[in-house]
């Protein structure tokens, strides 16, 4: 179990961002192996991406020719910045960083898509060589082939962020985000490769309009479903979120989570893509029947957690509270995300117009780093606080400390603003009072230390 560090006597931590004694980071670097380090492995990974988006790029513009791909990526762009915002803000209690996020997303905008569509047309020419039936091989291919395929193509880069940036991923939230933002752009590519062939089928065919198939794929795709990707993967990332709640030595349930995660999403994939064996109505039917409910069941989910989440800051913080590391009020006020707003705002406004915004970006870290140490002590208490907890917790604290002069009043300021009132009861007795016996004064609110 955790136990809250003894009262801060002065600034913890160097001013200077340099790690912290004792944490082996400077010792271990200067014996790392050269494919140990940081820039080697960032360098591998960015041209491992960078040539899958150009591999990528060749092949949609091969099949769907320049105009077609240019129309295609400016209409699939268009769900892109609002599933994104979606999940930054689903991500707002304990914000992971953005080069997770464009992590993610190039993984499935350009690696996950190289390995579907390579993975995809090499399993379903093989089927249709060894079966002589090229219309059962494409059905097959779409309701077997492709939703094993690119869930776990998905996957991988959940898992990745699961297992090298462990310090990121500590629920079920981050798997969510995580996998979504993946899922949104394996569905950005995939987007532009349907729209732009069905802009190529309406010039061969003279389509136009309403009534044109560019029109119709625009309409299931963008309008209808722009959620059905991220939909499947996040099933996935539930799996890796249950995972990374749980005490490292549950192995079997570390494994059986994700993997159980992962085969929904197949399912669901293979459910949506057969829709259209069902019948006419086939699609619509699934649509209805089963995509909007479990969305929305999903969503009832992520939105509870994220409750659950901010339940756990107030829980967790007072202890710091009480060992000094934190006025008082600063655990309400971290549990709730309109104290946090008011708090950057009241930052932004008393720091002056050019000062405003650094301002409030720092109450922002701030807010960030006392929730990774409620979350960070939660876990311990939970009996998985990983090896490096004491030195994490360190951390953690030297930055909240820096921060202190900055974010402090602002947090006080903010709990004093929406801390809730406290009832009194009128005892049913005559009270003597100014206006004599008998005299029942009108309740007023008790002394509350966040409106002090």
């Amino acid at each position: 179990m955790a136990t809250s560090p003894p009262h801060p006597s002065y600034p913890v931590g160097p001013t200077d961002g340099a790690p912290f004694a004792g944490s082996g980071t400077a010792g271990s670097s200067r014996h790392a192996h050269w494919w140990h380090r940081a820039w080697v492995r960032y360098g591998a990974l960015s041209t491992l991406l960078a040539i899958s988006g150009l591999v990528i790029l060749a092949l949609v513009r091969e099949e769907t020719g320049t105009e077609g791909f240019l129309v295609g990526l400016g209409l699939a762009v268009l769900p892109v910045p609002l599933l994104i915002a979606a999940f930054r803000w689903l991500d707002r209690v304990e914000p992971g960083p953005w080069r997770n996020l464009l992590f993610c997303f190039a993984w499935g905008a350009c690696a996950a898509a190289l390995i579907a569509i390579v993975a995809n047309s090499f399993a379903t020419r093989w089927i249709a060589t060894a079966t002589a039936d090229p219309s059962s091989a494409d059905t097959l291919g779409a309701t077997v082939i492709a939703p094993v395929v690119e869930e776990s193509a998905k996957a991988a880069a959940v898992l990745l962020v699961f297992l090298f940036r462990r310090r990121d991923f500590t629920g079920i939230v981050d798997g969510v985000v995580i996998a979504g933002v993946t899922a949104t752009g394996f569905a950005f590519t995939e987007n532009i490769l349907y729209l732009g062939t069905a802009f190529g089928t309406d010039q061969l065919t003279g389509g136009s309009g309403i009534a044109s198939v560019t029109a119709a794929t625009f309409f299931v795709r963008i309008i209808m479903s722009p959620f059905a990707h991220p939909l499947f993967t996040v099933l996935t990332g539930i799996g890796f979120g249950i995972a990374a709640l749980s005490a490292d030595r549950r192995t079997l349930r570390r494994v059986l989570f994700p993997l159980g995660g992962l085969l929904l999403a197949m399912g669901m994939h293979a459910m949506w893509n057969g829709s259209s064996a069902f019948g006419e109505y086939g699609f619509f039917a699934v649509y209805a029947a089963f995509m909007v409910p479990i969305f929305g069941l999903l969503t009832w989910l992520v939105i509870w957690t994220r409750q659950r989440e901010l339940k756990t800051v107030r829980a967790e913080l007072p202890a710091y509270a009480v060992a000094g590391w934190l006025t008082p009020a600063e655990p309400y006020a971290l549990g709730s995300m309109r104290a946090r707003r008011i708090a950057r705002q009241h930052a932004r406004q008393h720091a002056g117009r050019q000062a405003g915004r650094a301002a409030a970006r720092e109450v922002a870290r701030y807010e960030a780093y006392a929730t990774s140490l409620a979350f960070l002590r939660h876990r311990a208490r939970r009996g998985s606080p990983g090896a490096d907890f004491a030195v994490r917790e360190r951390e953690l604290l030297g930055e909240l400390w820096r921060r202190r002069e900055v974010a402090r009043p602002a947090l006080d300021h903010a709990a004093r603003i929406t801390a809730p009132p406290v009832p009194v009861t009128v005892p049913p007795w005559p009270v003597y009072g100014v206006y004599g016996y008998g005299h029942q004064p009108a309740p007023y609110p008790a002394y509350n230390p966040y409106r002090s």
